[in-house]
C-alpha cells in the first residue's frame, strides 16, 4: 500500500510560509512545558542545539551520544564555514539569492520551502553565536570577515580559519552544559543507541546500551528527536569519523521510518589522496582552499608520468602545460564550481592518464599566484592550521610545493524523510540535521551543513515539535509498557547473535569489502550494469558476514569490536537499499551521476556553443520527486513512495556554472 506524503508545508507566498507556520503553531505554556519529556539522540551541532534550546523552553530532555563527551561529535570536524545571508559585503548576497544558490546547487531536487526557511533563518545563526562567544575571523575595522565557497558568486560565508565546525560546538557546548548543570538536560554518553520503541505506532523511546558496561537499558520520552549525522562511512573510505554510522537512523527504517533519497551522497573535490589499502580514513582539506587556491593537472599523461614516477617537479611544469580544467569548463565560477561537478571533473583527469599522485588518482591544488600576489603571510592567517595539518600528513611543504587532492565521500544528502515540522512519518520521531533529507537536494553547497544543523537545531524544531506534543498526554508512556521489553529483548538477541557466529573474518574486512563495492558500483558513477551486480554481490556479503564473522570478547563490558559489527550489519542493509534508489531514479542530478544520462556533444538538447557536453542530464518530468523507500526485510526489496517535488516560485533550468 502506498503511503501519502503529506510535507505539511505552508500555504501562500514562500517568503512568508515559515512566519505564517510559526503563528499557525501550536503553543505550550510554560508551565506545561515542564510536564514533557524528550530524547536527542546525538549532540553534535543538530542534537546539542536542540537539546540545548528545549532546555531552556522547560522541556525535560534526555541527550545521549556515544563518545565520551559532546565536544567530540563529528561537527568539530567541519573547517571551511558557515553560510548565512547577511550581506556584510554588500556584493548582492540575500535571502532570494542563497535559498536560490541552494535549491540550484542541488540540482533542483530539494523541497522549496524547506530551502527557502533554511536561508532566511541563516541570519539569525550568526547573531546567535556571535552573542556565545564564537570567534568569527574579523577584518581589520573589527567587523565579521566572509569568503566565497562553491556554488556561489558572493561572500557569505563566516568562519573561523580552519576551525569553524570546532568553535561552533564549542559554543553549543557551552550552551547545552549550562543546561545540564540547571537540570533540565541529562547527559549520557558513551551510549550507543540500538533501536526505536514505538508504543501505538508512535516513537515513544529508545534501546540503548551503555559503551563501558555493556548494559542494555529502555528510556521513554513523550517525543524522539535523532540528530545522528550522515552514513558515508558506508563506503569505508570517507572524511567522516571512524565511529559515524547510520546505526540509529537505520533502526529507525527498520521499524518503518522511510529513508530518503539515500543514493544522494557527496563526493568532496579536495580531499589528500589514497596512499595504500592500508587506509581506514581519508582527510578533508577545507573547500575554502578552493578562494585562493588554483587546481590543475598536467595537459599531457607524458608529463603526468614523469611527475608520478618523480622525474620532475610540479613547480617545473611550465605554465602552458598545466590545465586548470576547472577554470577552462566552468570560467563563471572556475575554480569555485560546486563540489560535484568538480569532483567529477577531477575524475575525469584522472581518468585520462593526467593524474599526478602515485596511484594516479590525484591532482594539484597550488597556492603559487597567491603566495605571490598576497604575501605568505596572508596565506597562513587564512588557512594556516590546514597547511600544518596537509604537511603532517602528506609530508610535503604546501607553501612551498602544491596540495595533492582528490575527490572523496564527504556528506550525505539523503536521510530519513520528514515533513515541514521535522517529523519523520512515525509519529513522534523527528530527525535533525544531516540525518534528514530535507534540505540539500541531490548536492549541497559548501558551507551549508552546519548552516543546516543550527537552523534545525535552534531555531526551526523549538517550534514545530510543539505541534506533535500538544496532542500527547505528558508522561503517558513509561518504561513499563511491554513494547520496551520486547524491544530491549530483541537488542540483546541481535548481540547475543552477533557472538554465536565466531568465524574466522574481522568486521573490518567485511566493511572493506562492502565499502569498495558501494564505492565502484555505487560512487562517483554509477550504471545499471554496475548497480544490478552490487544488488546481486551484497546479499552474498551480508550472508557470509552472518556466518562467518568474529567479534571476540563479550558484550558485558566495553567492547569496540561489538560497536563496529552492529554498525557494519546495519551499513550492509543500508547499502542495498542505496543500490535500489540509485538504480530506480534513471536520471543524473547531483552527486548522482547515471553514465547512461549525460548531455553529448551532439545531444539536441544542448545548444551550440554549450559547455554541458558530459554533464548531469536530468529527467524532470519522472524524477522531480523525493524517493522514500520502505524496508521490508532482508530478503525483500523495499518499496519506493514519492513526495512529488513542486517548484513554485523557482524556474527549473539547466544547471550551469560556465
Amino acid at each position: 500500500m502506498s503511503i501519502v506524503l503529506d510535507s505539511k508545508a505552508p500555504t501562500g507566498p514562500l517568503a512568508q510560509k515559515w512566519s505564517k507556520h510559526k503563528m499557525d503553531s501550536k503553543l505550550i505554556n510554560p508551565a506545561n512545558k515542564r510536564k514533557f519529556s524528550i530524547i536527542v539522540v546525538g549532540s553534535g551541532l543538530a542534537g546539542g542545539a536542540a537539546a540545548a534550546s528545549l532546555s531552556e523552553l522547560g522541556y525535560q530532555v534526555k541527550c545521549f551520544c556515544y563518545q565520551d563527551s559532546p565536544r567530540r561529535a563529528h561537527s568539530i570536524a567541519a573547517q571551511g564555514g558557515i553560510n548565512a545571508a547577511k550581506n556584510y559585503q554588500n556584493d548582492g548576497d540575500s535571502v532570494q539569492r542563497l535559498f536560490y544558490d541552494t535549491i540550484k546547487g542541488g540540482d533542483f531536487r530539494s523541497r522549496e520551502s524547506n530551502v527557502y526557511r533554511l536561508a532566511e533563518v541563516s541570519t539569525s545563526i550568526i547573531d546567535q553565536c556571535v552573542a556565545q562567544g564564537v570567534p568569527f575571523a574579523r577584518e581589520y575595522g573589527g567587523l565579521l570577515d566572509n569568503r566565497s565557497f562553491g556554488g556561489s558568486q558572493v561572500s557569505r560565508t563566516f568562519y573561523a580559519r580552519g576551525q569553524t565546525g570546532q568553535q561552533l560546538l564549542i559554543g553549543c557546548y557551552q550552551a547545552l552544559e549550562k543546561e545540564v548543570h540547571n537540570g533540565g538536560v541529562k547527559m549520557y554518553s558513551r551510549t550507543e543507541m540500538l533501536d526505536v520503541v514505538l508504543v501505538g505506532g508512535h516513537a515513544k523511546g529508545i534501546v540503548v546500551r551503555d559503551l563501558v558496561t555493556g548494559k542494555i537499558s529502555s528510556h521513554s520520552a513523550d517525543a524522539v528527536i535523532l540528530a545522528t549525522g550522515g552514513y558515508g562511512n558506508v563506503f569505508f573510505l570517507s572524511t567522516n569519523a571512524m565511529g559515524c554510522n547510520v546505526t540509529a537512523a537505520w533502526r529507525a527504517a527498520r521499524k518503518g521510518a522511510l529513508f530518503a533519497n539515500p543514493c544522494f551522497t557527496q563526493i568532496h573535490p579536495t580531499c589528500i589522496p589514497v596512499s595504500g589499502d592500508y587506509q581506514s580514513k581519508l582527510t578533508l582539506m577545507s573547500e575554502s582552499l578552493r578562494n585562493d587556491g588554483r587546481i590543475w593537472a598536467p595537459k599531457s599523461a607524458e608529463v603526468a608520468e614523469k611527475i608520478r614516477a618523480k622525474k620532475l617537479s610540479p613547480n617545473d611544469v611550465p605554465e602552458d602545460d598545466r590545465d586548470y580544467f576547472l577554470e577552462r569548463k566552468y570560467p563563471s565560477f572556475g575554480n569555485l564550481a560546486p563540489r560535484d561537478i568538480s569532483s567529477r571533473a577531477a575524475k575525469e583527469v584522472c581518468d585520462e592518464g593526467r593524474g599526478v599522485a602515485p596511484t594516479g588518482l590525484g591532482v594539484y591544488l597550488d597556492f603559487r599566484d597567491s603566495t605571490n600576489r598576497l604575501g605568505e603571510q596572508t596565506i597562513r592567517s587564512r588557512y594556516g592550521n590546514l597547511f600544518q595539518m596537509y604537511e603532517k600528513i602528506a609530508g610535503e611543504n604546501p607553501y612551498q610545493v602544491p596540495m595533492m587532492i582528490y575527490p572523496a565521500v564527504h556528506y550525505t544528502m539523503g536521510g530519513l524523510w520528514v515533513d515541514y515540522n521535522l517529523m519523520s512519518n512515525i509519529p513522534g520521531l523527528h530527525v535533525l540535521g544531516e540525518a534528514n533529507f530535507s534540505d540539500h537536494g541531490a548536492n549541497r553547497l559548501g558551507a551549508s551543513a552546519l548552516m543546516q544543523g543550527l537552523a534545525d537545531g535552534y531555531f526551526v524544531i523549538p517550534t514545530t515539535i510543539a505541534n506533535y506534543l500538544v496532542s500527547q498526554k505528558p508522561g503517558s508512556i513509561t518504561t513499563a509498557a511491554p513494547e520496551f521489553r520486547q524491544a530491549e529483548e530483541q537488542a540483546t538477541d541481535r548481540v547475543k547473535k552477533i557472538f554465536s557466529v565466531q568465524g574466522k573474518r574481522t568486521v573490518d574486512s567485511f566493511h572493506r569489502e562492502l565499502g569498495m563495492v558501494i564505492w565502484n558500483k555505487c560512487g562517483m558513477a554509477r550504471s545499471r550494469e554496475g548497480l544490478t551486480e552490487a544488488l546481486k554481490v551484497i546479499p552474498q556479503i551480508r550472508e557470509e558476514f552472518w556466518s562467518n564473522v568474529r567479534v571476540p570478547g563479550s558484550g558485558s563490558g566495553t567492547n569496540m569490536e561489538l560497536e563496529k559489527a552492529g554498525r557494519v550489519a546495519d551499513f550492509i542493509e543500508f547499502g542495498e537499499m542505496m543500490c535500489y534508489d540509485a538504480l530506480a531514479r534513471e536520471e543524473s542530478c547531483g552527486g548522482h551521476f547515471r553514465v547512461e544520462h549525460q548531455f553529448f556533444d551532439h545531444d539536441s538538447e544542448v545548444m551550440v556553443g554549450s559547455t554541458q557536453a558530459g554533464e548531469a542530464k536530468r529527467d524532470d518530468i519522472n524524477f522531480a520527486h523525493v524517493s522514500a523507500w520502505e524496508y521490508r526485510g532482508d530478503d525483500q526489496a523495499p518499496i519506493e513512495h514519492k513526495e512529488q517535488l513542486l517548484y513554485e516560485e523557482t524556474k527549473i533550468s539547466i544547471r550551469s556554472y560556465a
